[in-house]
């Protein structure tokens, strides 16, 4: 019996990590799908430049100041260019965990997510500068992040 749907998903996941700066490094190819079609691969990536806009709104990402957080989906379009969407903001408590957990984001259909970053301003990140995914620096005063490879969107909300 055949599904009755056509995947989405990331087989060859690109092995993400943040530089110092406004910038990324992945050190394979991504091998995925979009709708049941084999989509040409996003190529290994050096220091590259992050996107400035979010692809599921067009806009330019929303900054976070101290004691919050958000959450970014990384992933590809069908001609192998990097693509982000950002999720919630949402506020932390003193320790520096999630109150309520970021709401991931809406997906484009020309999207395959391939990693979950999230993005956290602690209380020594400032209060009145915004940090901006794709602008500033990854290693700025407070601004702690991590990175979980995914094959496709989670169906809930994490917070790990």
């Amino acid at each position: 019996m055949q599904n009755s749907f056509a995947d989405t998903r990331t087989f060859v996941f690109p092995g993400l990590v943040t530089g110092t700066t406004a910038s990324y490094t992945t050190t394979v190819t991504v091998t995925a799908v979009i709708n049941g079609e084999a989509v040409t691969g996003l190529t290994a990536q050096t220091n590259a430049a992050l996107p400035t806009t979010d692809a599921n709104t067009g806009v330019a990402f929303k900054g976070i100041l101290a004691n919050q957080g958000t959450v970014l989906i990384w992933g590809q379009n069908a001609a192998g260019a990097i693509k982000i969407c950002q999720g919630s903001i949402e506020s932390l408590d003193s320790t520096g965990a999630f109150i309520h957990p970021p709401q991931n984001p809406g997906l484009p259909d020309n999207f395959v997510p391939f990693a979950r970053q999230l993005l956290k301003a602690g209380s020594t990140a400032s209060a009145t500068v915004k940090l901006v995914p794709g602008v500033d620096a990854w290693a700025a005063t407070g601004f702690t992040n991590s990175i979980k490879q995914i094959s496709t969107l989670p169906n809930r909300p994490t917070i790990a």
